[in-house]
């Protein structure tokens, strides 16, 4: 589970991201991360939020049970995340198919074209 420090709740920030942000794009999920103080001196801690629409499914257990197994990966991978991101996961109708294994090596993959994981530039995960 995600602390509540990690979770990007805010429409303006939501809004920040999607305008401003860069974009990366995988079959189940799509990733926008933008950096807003990038030039600050102390870093706030990376922020997550999940946006899943009903194109996903029609059912609310099913788009609940995606946006668990995408908070449980997010929680996984937090340790190996830089500092300072605001990251919007936009999940896909594929999403439906996968499985937590799956959903975490697209975050994985996402993630690391984005240069978001520590350690990680484009290309060292594909």
């Amino acid at each position: 589970m995600l602390a509540d420090c990690h979770r990007l709740k805010k429409s303006q920030d939501f809004g920040r991201v999607y305008q401003q942000g860069i974009r990366r794009h995988r079959d189940a999920l799509s990733l926008r991360a933008y950096r807003p103080s990038f030039w600050s001196e102390e870093p706030h801690p990376t922020r997550i939020g999940i946006s899943i629409s009903q194109k996903v499914s029609k059912r609310a257990v099913i788009r609940n049970r995606i946006k668990r197994q995408i908070r449980a990966a997010c929680s996984k991978l937090l340790p190996d995340l830089s500092p300072s991101w605001d990251i919007v996961i936009v999940v896909r109708p594929p999403a439906v198919q996968c499985d937590y294994r799956q959903i975490l090596q697209q975050l994985k993959q996402l993630m690391a074209e984005a240069e978001i994981l520590n350690g990680h530039t484009r290309g060292s995960l594909l």
